[in-house]
């Protein structure tokens, strides 16, 4: 059985980012010889069954979703249960706060773009909109980006108005979650989850770099972790 991916997300056909992730899923396909497809289920239908059928989630840009509280659900599953899981533009927003909620203990933290007034604003406007900017990163060395890039820099282009608030960076960064990629004005821009097979969250958007040339390489491992999982599922169905 071709293993599925689930792109969680509310898919809207006219959206560049969107048809960008379903392009750069092909492009990483060709090179890797596979035949991975990724489903685009919206964020009301995501329910317990699941990781029945999927071997990987991708939080889709697009905020804000439906049904935020099932995407919660869906990327602390994939997070507690090893299921790969990348999360691109609002998908990394939305990684960070389930971790904020579920790790942290900030039960109530939230996003400006949902709910400008709460207590805990893990995620606020940019001061300075990152829409349409393509803006060179670093990483951390010995992080898992780094080693998907081959290399401590890259260059990536952006979609967002939101990002981490400044104020909560020291609370993650005291946490097992860790900060691996900034831009040049040191904001946070990639998290991974060290000793998980691939939990991966950026505030750009890798798929718009994309193409059938060059798949993107964060992509690529993604499916290679996707892999990786379906034929362990298989092994414990024997």
């Amino acid at each position: 059985m071709k293993p599925l991916i689930a792109i969680l997300g509310e898919y809207q056909p006219t959206s560049e980012t969107h048809l960008a992730t379903n392009l750069a899923i092909a492009h990483s396909n060709s090179q890797l010889s596979t035949e991975i497809k990724g489903i685009w289920i919206s964020t009301e239908d995501i329910n317990k069954s699941l990781f029945n059928s999927y071997s990987g989630i991708w939080v889709a840009p697009g905020s804000p979703y439906k049904n935020m509280d099932r995407m919660l659900w869906a990327i602390r599953y994939a997070r507690e249960n090893n299921i790969p899981c990348l999360g691109t533009c609002g998908g990394f927003q939305h990684m960070v706060l389930e971790y904020a909620r579920n790790v942290l203990d900030f039960q109530d933290a939230q996003s400006q773009e949902n709910d400008s007034y709460a207590s805990h604003l893990f995620i606020s406007q940019l001061a300075c909109s990152l829409a349409g900017r393509t803006m060179k990163l670093t990483f951390t060395e010995d992080s898992q980006i780094s080693a998907i890039y081959s290399s401590l820099t890259g260059v990536e282009q952006y979609y967002c108005n939101f990002g981490v608030n400044p104020e909560y960076i020291p609370y993650l960064k005291s946490s097992s979650l860790k900060v691996t990629g900034a831009d040049n004005e040191g904001e946070v821009r990639v998290i991974e989850l060290p000793n998980h097979p691939f939990f991966l969250g950026t505030l750009f958007v890798p798929q718009a770099r994309s193409t059938s040339k060059t798949p993107h390489p964060i992509v690529t491992a993604f499916l290679k972790a996707v892999i990786e999982k379906a034929k362990k599922n298989l092994k414990d169905l024997e």
